[in-house]
């Protein structure tokens, strides 16, 4: 089917369709703020817990890491543990839209051209 040709598709079913796929994007978006993933650093010395929704909820340190004279290093382990959990959260959450709005476009209805 081409975007363009419209005909013979039951709008009321349409309409209906895309208030479940707004729930079910609600309800995806929700699970996935209780995503949490944990990325290291340094070989685990720096430790950054993430959520789906993109919050640091927790960074650890382990003792030997900390050293005043090397701060520099330390910092840049920080943005790495941080940079890796977001993006594992991240990642994590996609597949939960994914999921939620898995079957609801018609198998014929190609949106591939428009992205995502």
């Amino acid at each position: 089917m081409n975007i363009g040709n419209l005909k013979g598709l039951d709008m009321a079913a349409i309409v209906d369709q895309a208030a479940r796929l707004q729930r079910k994007v609600s309800e995806a978006k929700e699970a996935a703020g209780r995503i949490t993933v944990l990325a290291e650093a340094g070989g685990g010395m720096v430790r950054v817990t993430a959520t789906g929704a993109q919050r640091i909820t927790d960074i650890k340190l382990e003792p030997e890491v900390v050293n005043a004279d090397d701060m520099e290093m330390l910092e840049d382990l920080i943005i790495a543990g941080v940079n890796k959990a977001l993006e594992d959260a991240g990642e994590a959450a996609q597949r939960e839209m994914d999921q939620a709005s898995a079957g609801f476009l018609p198998p014929e209805l190609d949106l591939s051209p428009f992205g995502r």
